[in-house]
């Protein structure tokens, strides 16, 4: 029997970070050693045995004290590129922060993005539409943002490798990435029913209503019911997908019984909101509490933040270039990802006007 010998704490830690450099996780420089030392939560000098070990090993280049290290990555560590496609839901996607990560590490990884020149959206999540598409793209692999059912169980019957991103994703046979939104929606459910909220109503897709409610929109009516809240279609209404669509259903919904507490499926659903509200002279939050269940860059911004459910977009994308790189090595990778998400409250979110 051969003899076996352990590696060390520095040998672990060096091919963890040659694994996430192959994924392109840092594409120019490399961060510096007390920042890896907490956030991967091991001592400094492990961190410093394992990047000199990675200078030794012509992966990284010193750049001289207090200045980072130079990315360069050796010829036998690159493979050859994937033609990757992506295909959003709308064409406003290509603005969202996860996309744009996305699409820079794939690059950075040496990937092709190929153009895709319809959107799902476009498409009305028709599976016909889509396969016609996907037949007339030359692509190696896809990603699909927020796709239907339907649409994700198509493309995972198919030979060419998907991941989706988001999306009725539950169930599927597909590699996929997304947060994990459940558990902390039904966190935001338990605080507003505390501060007296108790005509509570989400926007959301009808892909993510229809021909059910999705996982995420099934806990908030169930939490609202465990609160004790009577719940039907006014909690969950229906809409079109557009902008007149949008504006006419918040009409509608503040003529007569206007909610205490809305939550916005999208950013910019959230921000059309906002200006709604504004435009009518209702206050937030001393008329209505408003969140917004997705993260976004200008939330940071605001003074008080905006109320909404954070999670790691980053590591999103680098799940995404993970199983881009398994798909070129040719290494199966069905793996289903989700994200730790949590509310952050902010200051859109308050008690009811008695």
């Amino acid at each position: 029997m051969a003899s076996f010998r352990p590696l060390s704490a520095v040998e672990q830690l060096t091919e963890h970070l040659r694994m996430e450099l192959s994924d392109g996780t840092w594409s120019s420089t490399m961060p510096g050693g007390d920042r890896l030392a907490k956030a991967l939560g091991v001592r400094r000098s492990t961190v410093e045995g394992a990047l000199q070990q990675l200078e030794q090993d012509g992966w990284l280049m010193n750049q001289g004290r207090r200045r980072r290290r130079l990315i360069k990555l050796p010829e036998s560590s690159k493979h050859t590129s994937l033609r990757v496609a992506m295909l959003l839901f709308e064409p406003s996607d290509t603005g969202l922060e996860v996309i744009g990560q996305t699409r820079y590490l794939l690059e950075q990884a040496g990937h092709v993005l190929v153009d895709v020149s319809k959107t799902l959206c476009e498409m009305r999540m028709d599976v016909a539409r889509v396969a016609q598409l996907v037949e007339q793209t030359k692509a190696d692999a896809w990603v699909i943002a927020a796709g239907s059912k339907e649409v994700l169980e198509w493309f995972a019957q198919r030979r060419e490798p998907a991941f989706a991103m988001f999306g009725r994703r539950q169930r599927v046979d597909i590699a996929s990435v997304g947060p994990d939104t459940t558990p902390t929606i039904r966190e935001v459910v338990r605080r507003l029913v505390e501060l007296g909220h108790q005509r509570v109503v989400m926007f959301s897709r009808r892909e993510r209503r229809l021909p059910e409610p999705a996982q995420f929109e099934r806990a908030f009516l169930e939490e609202l019911e465990a609160c004790g809240c009577l719940t039907g279609a006014y909690n969950l209404p229906d809409w079109e997908g557009t902008k007149d669509g949008f504006q006419a259903a918040l009409k509608s919904l503040f003529h007569l019984t206007p909610p205490t507490a809305l939550i916005i499926h999208e950013a910019p659903h959230f921000i059309a909101a906002l200006q709604f509200l504004a435009r009518k002279g209702i206050r937030i939050p001393h008329d209505v509490s408003l969140i917004c269940t997705d993260p976004d860059q200008s939330f940071s911004w605001c003074e008080p933040e905006m109320a909404h459910i954070s999670w790691d977009v980053g590591k999103a994308a680098r799940r995404v270039v993970r199983w881009a790189r398994n798909v070129n090595r040719g290494k199966p990778d069905k793996r289903q990802t989700n994200i730790r998400a949590e509310f952050i409250e902010g200051g859109t979110v308050g008690p009811v006007k008695r």
